[in-house]
Order: structure tokens, then sequence, then C-alpha cells
């Protein structure tokens, strides 16, 4: 998946893709999907949900951290990933007003697995995210369930689609459709390949500034530009150590990412990067006072910086190249990448 060799596209990429060109390069990384579509009644959402790894999440926890970009957003769960530097649950992505209901449903799953949470032990940090989806979808129709997040969670596979899929059903980008993309970069280290895996939620920008790979794809030419609004949610995953501060310094990149493709971080647009690494593992419970981890030796750190950056970037222009051109609510109508270039960029 990602962006296929022939697509017309050149992104002017230094690092190789992994196999699959997908998060789910990154060993253990899972995704699925939920979509949730009516055409009469205007309904274009879904749930995407991101398994760091597949054992229990709340007993063996990633170590991460977040990018705050830009605060316009409605996410659950980022002020302790910041604070603790750990993730312990799967990753839900979701529409804004749909966030309340994915908690719950996550909150529940979690408790299933896990018998001690809230009685032995502390409570759990669901990690929900969320983008607008309501120049596309009756988002007031409140049309996400709990049977849908458990089902997405339930699909996570190795393998998944992108584009106007899941969490990105409704999503809209740089003036044309939006949705789930996907990419991965390989990076090799004393010796040994590693791999730094891309998810976005992509719903920002303004029409008329999209660039790939240098060149200005000029979407105004169909679409009136209204500013630079509506967020995009950045997942990086990698199987390189490093610690959380470092996982925060990769996290900040993926704002490279963005004004590569040629956004500037709206006042309106809720811009959120979260990084994890799934080589440092910390447990719920230890009978040592004294753990050992490792990280990245900081002065060659560019390697990582550089790959992630690429990731991020390639898996925006991939969510576009997949999302078909869908009219939606209101009889909004958005074009799909392919369909803008066979008919303005001939």
């Amino acid at each position: 998946m990602g962006l296929p060799e022939n697509c017309g596209l050149t992104l002017h990429a230094k690092w190789p893709q992994g196999s699959r060109n997908l998060i789910t390069d990154v060993p253990g990384v899972k995704v699925g999907h939920v979509t949730i579509e009516d055409d009469e009644k205007e309904i274009h959402t879904g749930v995407t949900a991101i398994l760091p790894h597949t054992g229990n999440m709340f007993q063996d926890k990633v170590m991460a951290s977040a990018s705050i970009i830009n605060g316009f957003g409605k996410s659950i769960g980022l002020v302790q990933v910041e604070e603790l530097g750990t993730i312990e649950t799967p990753i839900i992505l979701t529409n804004t007003l749909s966030t309340g209901t994915a908690c719950t449903a996550l909150t529940k799953y979690m408790l299933e697995q896990n018998e001690d949470i809230g009685v032995k032990t502390g409570t759990v940090n669901c990690l929900i995210t969320e983008c607008n989806d309501g120049r596309l979808n009756d988002i007031r129709g409140l049309h996400v369930k709990e049977e849908d997040v458990f089902q997405a969670l339930k699909n996570a596979d190795d393998t998944f689609e992108e584009g106007a899929v899941g969490g990105g059903t409704g999503m809209v980008c740089l003036g044309l459709k939006g949705g789930i993309g996907s990419a991965s970069k390989v990076v090799k280290i004393d010796g040994q390949d590693y791999t730094i895996g891309a998810l976005v939620m992509s719903n920002f920008g303004a029409a008329g500034n999209l660039v790939i790979g240098g060149r200005h794809y000029d979407t105004a030419k169909y679409k009136k530009p209204q500013g630079d609004k509506g967020s995009i949610i950045m997942i990086i995953a990698t199987d390189i150590p490093l610690n959380e501060r470092q996982l925060k310094r990769v996290a900040k990149r993926a704002t490279v990412s963005l004004g590569r493709v040629g956004s500037y971080c709206g006042n309106g647009s809720g811009d959120i990067a979260v990084a994890f690494t799934t080589a440092n593992r910390l447990s719920h419970y230890s009978e040592k006072n004294i753990l050992e981890t490792k990280m990245f030796y900081d002065e060659n750190i560019d390697w990582v910086f550089e790959a992630s950056v690429e990731a991020v970037e390639e898996a925006i222009i991939s969510s576009m190249y997949h999302a078909k051109t869908m009219t939606g609510v209101r009889g909004n109508m958005y074009m799909g990448l392919q369909e803008f270039m066979e008919k303005y960029e001939k």
C-alpha cells in the first residue's frame, strides 16, 4: 500500500520503504477499521484502531510521547501520555463528537482484559484521537456506536485499506478528499534494519495550498479556499529503542511534514502527533524499583528525524491518493487526488 511506484507522484524520498509501506511494518503493530456509510442519510464516518502490540497493553505499556502542534482538538488521554511517557491502550481515531463513545467502548475493552483496573490498581488512560468530519458527514447524528469500536479492534491486522475508510471516511485534506494514509521507512542502525511507520487521519489544510514533492497542485481550480482548518492526527511507530524524551523530539518533527505538503497549521486546525516505540516496554507491576531501558545516541538521531518526516509526509499524500471523490452532507463534494490529477494536472 502507501504510494505505488507508478502513481505519477514524486516525493524525493531518501529512505527506503518497508515491505508493506504501512505502519504495520513495525513488528507487532496492527490496524483495523470500521467504515460507516449511508449516502441517503448523509453518513460518512467510522473508527480506526491502532494496536501498538497484540498483548495486554495495560500490563505491558509502550514508551511514548506526543506533540500538540496546534491544540484545536478534543482528543482524550494525551495529558497522561505526556506526564508518564507511556501508552497503555490501543489508539482509537474517529470523529470529534464520537470521542466520548469511543472512550467508553475502549474502557470496557480494557476492563474486560484486566480485572485489577479500579480494584487492585488505578484506572486506565484510554487514548482517543479525533478530527471533525462534519464537512461530509452528518456529525450531529452521533452514528459511531460502541460496537463499532469493538469491531475495529477485532479487525486489527497487518494489512489494511487507506483513503476514505475507518475514522478517515468523511475527512477533507487541502481541498481534496482526505482520510487514512500510511507509510514506512527502513533505517539501518549498527548493522541492523529498523522501521519507522506512520499513520495519519488527514483533515487539514486550505484548498490551493497542496504541495507534493515540491510541486504545487492548485486544488483551488475547483474548490474555493476556506482557510487552513480541520485537524490531522499523526501516529508514528518504531522498533528503534528511544526514550520518551527522544520520542517527543520525533513527534515534534511531524510539523516539518505538514509544511512540506502545504500546511501552515491554521488557527482552527488540531494538529497532533503521537510517537511510540515497541522496543522499550514498561510493565505495570514490577518487583524492582530500578528498570532498564535503551535509548538512541543523540548525535546521530537525525537519521530517525529525517526518516520519520518522510514517513509522515508520504502517509499524508497516500491518504489523499487512495481516497475517492465523495459527495456528502448538504451536497458538499470533495474530489479524490487521482481524479483531480486526471482532470486538472494532465
